[in-house]
C-alpha cells in the first residue's frame, strides 16, 4: 500500500543523504545486508468489474446516478467529524463523509463498485490525500482501478463519497442496502462510543481474510496479553509471555525489524509487494513515546517519498498478518523478520 508523498524526492533524497550520514557517524559501519530501495508498488491489482452494490435500494438513486459517472474528486486533507449519531467519521477536506463498502476487500484491497454503482458512489481519488491530525499515515493508501483511476484506501478499504449527501456534516449513505457504512478514521466501520473501531448495522470487519498469503513461516499470537494497551503512546514497550519486551505502536501492534535492512548507511530492502505485508511505521513524536531508546530514533526519508520511523537508525515496520493488538505473527517469518526490543535490537 503506498503511504502519501509529504514532501518533493529532491527534497527527500536530500534528507535521506543528512540522515544517514548522521547515523553512519555514529556507528561508523556499513551493513553487508544494506540494499538500495526501489521504486513501491500501487497498492492492489486494477479492480475487477462486478455488480458487487446492492439493490432496491442497495446504492441509492442520486443525482449522479442520471448521468455518467463523475471523474473521481481528490480527498485532500482528510479531517474527522465527531458525530453523536455514528461516532468519529472521516471526510474530505470539504467536510463530505467518506463511506466503506462491505462487499470490497482491504487484504488485497479491491473495489467491486463500478457501472452504475460508482455514478451513485463517486469514487475517492487518492491525489492529494493527507490524514487527519494523529492519524498514522501508514493507514493510507490507493488502489488502482480498471479506468487507471488511484482511489484512496484506509486500512485497504476503497472511499468513497455518496451522491445523496449534498453538503458537509451529512451522511445519508450510512446503512444503506445493509452494506454501506460511514468510515472511521481507522477505516473501520464508524459506530457511536467506540472512537470510531467497531462496526454499525454490521459484523465489523468480519469479511477480511484471516490470513494474508504469505508463502512463510509464522509466530504465534500473543495469547492472554492480546488487547488494547493502556498506553496510548505512539510508540511504547509491551511484555509479552514468550517474547519479552517488545516495541509496539499506538494500537498496540507489534513492530518488527528486517535483517536485509541497513541502518548504517540507513537503508531498507523491503519495497513493492513487500510493503503490502509489511506497512511502515510512520514517523512518531519523540515526547509520544514511552520506554523506547531516543538514541537513533529519527525519520527515514525514504526514497521512494513514503517517511518512516526508526530505532536506533533502523527502518521498523508492521505486520499485515497481526489482526488484534498482541498478535505476533510476524516473528520469525522467512528468518527474516523479528520483533524489536526497546533499544531497537532484534527480539529473537
Amino acid at each position: 500500500m503506498k503511504t502519501w508523498r509529504n514532501a518533493s524526492l529532491a527534497v527527500t533524497a536530500a534528507a535521506v543523504l543528512a540522515l544517514t550520514t548522521a547515523c553512519g557517524q555514529e556507528k561508523g559501519t556499513q551493513s553487508p545486508n544494506g540494499q538500495a530501495v526501489g521504486a513501491a508498488a500501487p497498492a492492489g491489482a486494477p479492480a475487477e468489474n462486478a455488480g458487487g452494490y446492492g439493490s432496491d435500494g442497495g446504492y441509492g438513486a442520486g443525482a449522479a446516478a442520471q448521468g455518467g459517472a463523475a471523474a473521481a474528486k481528490p480527498a485532500g486533507q482528510l479531517a474527522v467529524w465527531d458525530s453523536k449519531e455514528f461516532g468519529k467519521v472521516l471526510t474530505d477536506s470539504e467536510g463530505f463523509t467518506l463511506y466503506r463498502f462491505d462487499k470490497d476487500t482491504a487484504s488485497p484491497p479491491k473495489s467491486n463498485c463500478e457501472g452504475e454503482c460508482a455514478k451513485t458512489w463517486p469514487v475517492v481519488s487518492a491525489d492529494g490525500a493527507k490524514p487527519p491530525a494523529g492519524v498514522d499515515a501508514s493507514l493510507m493508501g490507493t488502489v488502482t482501478r480498471a479506468d487507471g483511476t488511484k482511489q484512496l484506501t484506509v486500512d485497504g478499504w476503497p472511499m468513497y463519497r455518496y451522491a445523496k449527501d449534498t453538503k458537509p456534516g451529512e451522511a445519508k449513505g450510512q446503512g444503506v442496502g445493509g452494506t454501506w457504512y460511514a468510515a472511521s478514521p481507522d477505516g473501520k466501520k464508524a459506530a457511536p462510543g467506540n472512537g470510531g473501531s467497531g462496526g454499525s448495522g454490521g459484523s465489523g470487519d468480519a469479511e477480511k481474510p484471516e490470513e494474508p498469503a504469505t508463502g512463510e513461516g509464522g509466530g504465534e499470537g500473543g495469547g492472554e496479553d492480546a488487547g488494547t494497551p493502556a498506553d496510548p503512546a505512539g510508540l511504547s514497550v509491551r511484555k509479552d509471555p514468550k517474547l519479552g519486551e517488545i516495541v509496539v505502536d499506538k494500537n498496540g501492534m507489534t513492530v518488527y525489524r528486517f535483517q536485509k535492512d541497513s541502518a548504517w548507511p540507513m537503508k531498507t530492502a523491503c519495497t513493492g509487494d513487500c510493503l503490502k505485508k509489511w506497512p511502515v511505521v510512520a514517523p512518531v513524536d519523540k515526547n509520544d513515546t514511552e520506554g523506547v531508546k531516543l538514541k537513533g530514533f529519527v525519520t527515514f526519508n525514504r526514497p521512494d517519498g513514503i517517511k518512516q520511523q526508526t530505532i536506533d537508525c533502523w527502518p521498523i515496520y508492521t505486520f499485515a498478518g497481526d489482526r488484534k493488538p498482541g498478535d505476533t505473527n510476524g516473528q520469525g517469518v522467512g528468518g527474516t523478520w523479528f520483533a524489536v526490543s526497546p533499544d531497537g535490537k532484534l527480539v529473537k
